[in-house]
C-alpha cells in the first residue's frame, strides 16, 4: 500500500494537460529532431544520445538501425515524449513537441513494440484499449483495423469470433497473433504516425513473414519509423538511419548505403543479406 500511495503522490515533469493541438501536416518534416542530446534521468551522467540530427517527411517510411544501445529505441520514447530532451528539440510539423497537448498527440501515434502487452477481456476489449477516449467506437472500425493487421480471418475462425476470451496475458495466442492483435489496437485510432519498435524480432520466420505483411499494410499512408536488429525487415524503407554513439552515421535508402560500404555494408554481411548492388 505504502508504494502504491507513493505512486499516487508523484507529479509528473510532463504536463499533459496543456499545450497546442497536433498541428496539420504541412511542408516542414512530419518529425525532426535538431541536435538532440539526452540522458536518462537515473543516469544523466551518461549521454545516449549526442547531438543527433535527423527529419522524417509525412508519409516516409523510415527504418532505424544500430548496434544494442546506440539509441534506437531512445528515438522512439522521445518520440512519444515519455522524456523531454536534455537539450535541442524536437519538432512535430515545424512546432515544438513540448508545445503541444501531449495527450491529443499521443492519440496520432501508433506504437507496436517488441514485447505485446494482452489484457484479460476479449479480443474485441484487446484491440479498443487503442482507441483514445475522445473517440466513440463502432463495429466497422474495429473490422477495419484488424484486417490491416491481418488478423481478421483468424478472430472470425475463433468460437466466439471478437468475443472469444484472450486468456491471462493472452497465452492462447501465438506470438504473431498477439503481435498482429497489438498492430489492430495501435490503427484503431488511425494514427498519423505509426512507431515500430523491434516489432518482428521475437517472431519465428514464418510468423514474422506474416507480420511484416500486416505492417506493410498499416504503413500505408502514414509516416512510419521502424526501429530493427534485422536489417531485412527495413531495406525497403524510403530512407535508412544508421545510429552508432547517439549520432547518425550513416542515412540514405538500402541500394545507397551499400554503394558506401560503410557500416550499414558491414552489418548486411554479417545478416547474410546480398551486398551486390545490380
Amino acid at each position: 500500500m505504502n508504494r502504491i500511495l507513493h505512486l499516487r503522490s508523484q507529479v509528473p515533469t510532463i504536463n499533459s494537460s496543456t499545450g497546442a493541438p497536433p498541428p496539420h501536416p504541412n511542408s516542414s518534416p512530419a518529425i525532426d529532431f535538431r541536435n538532440v542530446r539526452f540522458s536518462y534521468p537515473t543516469a544523466p551522467s551518461i549521454p545516449i544520445l549526442r547531438s543527433l540530427c535527423l527529419k522524417i517527411h509525412s508519409g516516409q517510411s523510415v527504418g532505424i538501425v544500430g548496434a544494442s544501445g546506440c539509441g534506437k529505441t531512445t528515438i522512439v520514447s522521445l518520440i512519444e515524449r515519455f522524456y523531454d530532451t536534455t537539450s535541442g528539440e524536437i519538432l512535430i510539423h515545424g512546432r515544438p513537441i513540448r508545445d503541444l497537448d501531449i495527450s491529443a498527440f499521443r492519440a496520432t501515434v501508433g506504437l507496436v513494440s517488441q514485447e505485446t502487452t494482452l489484457y484479460e477481456g476479449s479480443m474485441r476489449d484487446n484491440v479498443l484499449f487503442g482507441m483514445p477516449s475522445t473517440l466513440t467506437p463502432n463495429e466497422d472500425t474495429i473490422v477495419r483495423a484488424c484486417k490491416d493487421a491481418n488478423i481478421h480471418t483468424f478472430l472470425m475462425s475463433l468460437p466466439e469470433g471478437y468475443d472469444t476470451y484472450a486468456g491471462t496475458r493472452g497465452l492462447s495466442l501465438s506470438g504473431g497473433q498477439r503481435q498482429r492483435l497489438a498492430i489492430a489496437r495501435a490503427l484503431i485510432r488511425n494514427p498519423s504516425i505509426l512507431l515500430l519498435d523491434e516489432a518482428t524480432s521475437a517472431l519465428d520466420s514464418h510468423s514474422e513473414a506474416v507480420v511484416q505483411q500486416a505492417l506493410a499494410t498499416a504503413a500505408k499512408g502514414r509516416t512510419t519509423i521502424a526501429v530493427a536488429h534485422r536489417l531485412a525487415t527495413v531495406k525497403d524503407a524510403d530512407y535508412i538511419f544508421v545510429v552508432d554513439g547517439g549520432r547518425v552515421i550513416e542515412y540514405g535508402n538500402h541500394k545507397e548505403l551499400l554503394v558506401r560500404r560503410g557500416w550499414y555494408w558491414r552489418m548486411c554481411e554479417a545478416q547474410g543479406l546480398e551486398v551486390e548492388v545490380s
